[in-house]
């Protein structure tokens, strides 16, 4: 099960996921949030992190030419988008660019059951199951994923004490982890390094 923790935007961010080491990280570059990171930063960070670690850059509405960018300078490794983009942008974006597209459907938005099958039959690679839009701390009814065949992401009020019970209720793709693992609206070392522990011993159980 792979693990991704997003919202980075500090060294002490960097260190710390150096230090636990999840599978993936995430760098918001919507300016609206308050976990934004500019992409000089962004470049700064991602050649601090450790080798092992994929990077994903987070975007909503996005021009196209600014994530081709992103990504040909290997900033980012997949692009997770958070708007109300389209299958067409996508088939667009996927043209220029190889790296995976990973789509976030909101599941607490009366449409979700329509937005499910829409990007299921899409060409996206990965989905990613969120509540709201994102970041809201809050966690959605796992019964309206139901069957799903292309793999996903589960997120959403996800944190140390919970996100095993998750993980072992819905067995996603991957887990995402965000304000779940801070204090104080920062990245919390002690956080992430729990949240990561607990998911390894999950994969231990399952397989």
């Amino acid at each position: 099960m792979k693990i991704k923790i997003c919202g980075l935007s500090r060294t002490e961010d960097i260190e710390a996921v150096n230090e636990a080491l999840p599978d993936l990280i995430g760098f918001v570059f919507a300016e609206g949030s308050h976990r934004y990171v500019a992409p000089k930063e962004a470049d700064f960070l991602r050649r601090e992190l450790c080798k092992g670690i994929s990077a994903a850059g987070v975007f909503v509405n996005e021009e196209l030419d600014v994530i081709l960018q992103l990504a040909g300078k290997g900033i980012i490794d997949m692009v997770q988008l958070h708007g109300s983009e389209d299958v067409q942008y996508v088939e667009t974006l996927k043209r220029y660019c190889n790296a995976p597209v990973i789509k976030a459907i909101s599941m607490t938005c009366d449409a979700s059951s329509e937005e499910l099958q829409r990007w299921e039959e899409s060409n996206v690679d990965y989905l990613l199951l969120d509540s709201g839009t994102g970041g809201t701390g809050e966690q959605f009814d796992y019964r309206l994923i139901g069957r799903l065949t292309k793999p996903f992401f589960l997120a959403g009020g996800l944190n140390p004490g919970n996100v095993t019970e998750a993980a072992f209720q819905v067995l996603p793709y991957g887990v995402d982890m965000s304000s779940g693992v801070e204090t104080e609206g920062k990245k919390d070392r002690e956080k992430i390094k729990e949240a990561v522990r607990r998911i390894r011993n999950v994969e231990r159980k399952i397989w």
